[in-house]
């Protein structure tokens, strides 16, 4: 069975309007009933508590489809910030899009 997936790239300041914009993003991607959404985050430098809650809004919105979220790519700055406020154990993060697909496509 191929499962569907898709790659969400975000990038810049994950802030309260960048956040709405994830929202919006990830609502949409899940209507079109995706099996996998990766949210790529390489590009990210700085999330606020906006950001932070536009992820976890996501991830409540993955779980509602019953689509698995997952996050690859996260600088170091942003790996420290979701050890602080414990979103790592919400999160299931990838060091890159290459071991992402190594450990869950490569498993479907």
């Amino acid at each position: 069975m191929s499962m569907n997936v898709k790659l969400l790239e975000l990038s810049g300041i994950l802030d309260g309007i960048r956040g709405n914009e994830l929202r919006r993003e990830v609502s949409d991607i899940l209507l079109t009933g995706t099996d996998i959404l990766l949210l790529d985050m390489k590009e990210v430098k700085f999330i606020d508590s906006s950001g932070l809650g536009a992820l976890v809004s996501a991830m409540q919105m993955a779980r509602n489809a019953n689509t698995k979220l997952f996050v690859c790519s996260i600088s170091d700055q942003v790996r420290m910030l979701f050890e602080l406020t414990k979103m790592d154990r919400i999160f299931q993060t990838f060091a890159d899009q290459d071991e992402f697909n190594r450990q869950v496509l490569a498993t479907q």
